[in-house]
């Protein structure tokens, strides 16, 4: 099973008392961030993984990671369990389960067809282009792409483009006033 946490109010908690929250490892993560914004949506993650440990699994310490060869992360002491984080200036993710997961947010911005058309195939171009919208097209299928990529832990691939051929177990939502988009992949890896 997985459970999914998100957090669209950035602004709402208080940052320094957030990163007291933090594990060292994360605060200095967070920390490397320029600008607010980027601390902020670090340590919104972050929390609500631990939001998601207490609640799923009832762990209370703060979780430290290990990366994985691609950069991956996974939890220290707790293989078993799946996580992965995203953010963008609009919102915070967390999808956490027994099973690889992967995640993304975006926000929807303004529509690149040169950037497009150098990460989509061909079938995906003729969404977008077909799309009452080509940027919220255009953030769904990315946001879909790098939830894939993510809970293979592989990284970004020089096949980007085939990404989601043959790929089943994505869920995508947009929130409701189209700020931003996020992709779940990892449903149908065993059956749930």
């Amino acid at each position: 099973m997985t459970s999914i946490f998100i957090n669209d109010h950035i602004y709402d908690f208080d940052l320094e008392e957030a990163l007291v929250e933090l594990s060292d490892q994360r605060r200095e993560v967070a920390l490397k961030y320029k600008h607010e914004l980027g601390q902020r949506t670090c340590a919104a993650a972050y929390l609500l993984l631990c939001e998601g440990l207490r609640k799923v699994y009832g762990i209370t310490e703060k979780p430290l990671f290990e990366y994985g060869e691609h950069g991956k992360p996974s939890i220290v002491g707790h293989p078993d369990i799946h996580f992965n984080l995203s953010h963008c200036k609009e919102a915070a993710i967390c999808a956490i389960g027994d099973h690889p997961v992967g995640v993304d947010v975006e926000s929807v911005r303004r529509y690149d067809e040169t950037l497009a058309r150098h990460v989509m195939n061909d079938q995906e171009m003729e969404r977008i282009m077909q799309a009452e919208r080509p940027e919220v097209m255009f953030t769904r299928l990315w946001t879909m792409k790098e939830a894939v990529v993510k809970r293979s832990g592989r990284g970004i691939a020089d096949d980007i483009k085939h990404v989601l051929e043959n790929e089943s177990g994505v869920i995508t939502v947009e929130s409701p006033d189209l700020r931003y988009i996020y992709s779940i992949a990892g449903f149908a890896l065993d059956g749930k």
